[in-house]
């Protein structure tokens, strides 16, 4: 590949990855007659298109030149299937030179994110969509940051756009009350995706980092926008404490790092000052469970060390979160090392009757954990071998393995 073709193809995938949500959502504005299929087709022969004339010469404004290209090919598309054109809304010549002169508002890409809210969809028909048209993957990177197969990506794909199609998702925007009223599934769709990316641990570390930045961005829009609330600052400074840790979270041999062998002067001090501005700003009568959460990451970012970390007050924030068994094992373990041993293995113990999390990972790899810090190594081996069946992770397997060799096993 030459230099100059690779350089075409960095510029086509910049802003596939910035418009192509956007671009199909106006042709769908465009054109009655442009069904979700056609105008998904439309876009990506615009892409393929730009390579191709790219190569002759760079257009002077590109973003320009793929919406104009897009719009000639519905143009055409609609004239060759001998249908009627019945524009919706379709911009006069002079206006489209106007809005095809730059990028669109900024707002374009919010009014997507709250499209994808629709509150008919299950959160993770939600979640994949607003990967697919808010922040534009392609269905492999979907695929991928979320630990599923391509094959079983495109399938909920192909049931999400019949859905889409039915209801008119993309088209039709919704008022901003109506919006306002579908805060908290946005909230809970950008939760979803930067939990996706801050728990991934299949190695992938370019790609979880791209999933947290997204969900900040998409944050960040919403705060800037005036159409967020104390949660959406909460939500915000979470997502800041936490990717504040990312540098730290692996070894130089991409080992996975428990938060107590963690180097803290790795973590970035600009991240965890600005989680706590908003942090700050967050303040209110009705606290959502994002206020609690953002507490606690506030006390480990803020910590000198793990030992001196505030565990008796980041057990008490945890008791605002139950009931609920993920959560009841990260109270566990903040009991355990607020000296409360004795009743931190009470509930981790109880937790492995459930049928259900007796084969999760995360509670039987902190069992071995926390056996093996009281000295009990038969039973911490127990516990971590149940985890070499529980996990398909890299990282987590290595790390489990090395917790095993220092048992000697």
């Amino acid at each position: 590949m030459s230099e100059l073709h690779h350089q075409l193809q960095q510029e086509a995938d910049y802003l596939y990855k910035q418009h192509f949500g956007r671009m199909v959502a106006f042709l769908l504005r465009f054109s009655k007659d442009i069904d979700l299929d056609t105008a998904e087709d439309l876009v990506q022969d615009t892409f393929a298109a730009a390579l191709t004339h790219w190569e002759k010469q760079l257009p002077d404004k590109p973003v320009a030149w793929i919406y104009s290209v897009c719009r000639n090919k519905a143009l055409n598309k609609l004239r060759d299937d001998k249908k009627m054109l019945r524009l919706h809304q379709a911009p006069e010549p002079e206006e489209a030179a106007i809005n095809f002169s730059g990028d669109f508002p900024d707002d374009e890409q919010l009014r997507l994110l709250f499209a994808c809210a629709h509150p008919d969809l299950a959160p993770k028909v939600q979640v994949v969509i607003t990967l697919k048209y808010v922040v534009n993957f392609k269905v492999a990177a979907i695929a991928g940051s979320l630990g599923m197969t391509i094959d079983g990506a495109d399938k909920l794909l192909l049931r999400a756009r019949q859905k889409i199609k039915e209801e008119k998702i993309l088209l039709v925007t919704p008022a901003r009350e109506a919006m306002r009223q579908r805060l908290p599934i946005v909230h809970k769709i950008i939760y979803l995706i930067f939990n996706e990316g801050h728990t991934s641990a299949e190695g992938k570390v370019l790609l979880r980092e791209e999933l947290c930045e997204e969900a900040l961005i998409l944050t960040k829009a919403i705060l800037d926008s005036q159409m967020g609330n104390i949660d959406t600052y909460a939500l915000y400074a979470l997502m800041l404490f936490n990717a504040a840790r990312f540098k730290a979270r692996f070894d130089d041999e991409g080992a996975l790092l428990d938060l107590g062998e963690q180097d803290r002067s790795l973590w970035n001090q600009d991240l965890i000052r600005l989680g706590t501005h908003y942090f700050n700003m967050a303040k209110g009568k009705q606290l959502s469970s994002y206020h609690f959460e953002a507490y606690i990451a506030y006390l480990h970012s803020t910590a000198s060390s793990f030992a001196g970390t505030d565990w008796k007050k980041i057990a008490q924030l945890y008791r605002h979160l139950l009931p609920n068994p993920f959560v009841e094992l990260n109270y566990a373990i903040a009991l355990y090392y607020a000296g409360e041993r004795n009743s931190a293995f009470d509930i981790l113990l109880a937790l492995q009757r459930s049928a259900f999390m007796s084969n999760y990972y995360l509670l039987n790899a902190t069992l071995g954990k926390l056996y093996m810090q009281e000295g009990d190594h038969a039973q911490a081996a127990v516990y971590y071998s149940k985890t070499l069946t529980q996990t398909r992770s890299a990282v987590e397997l290595n790390y489990i393995r090395k917790m095993l060799s220092k048992l000697n096993l």
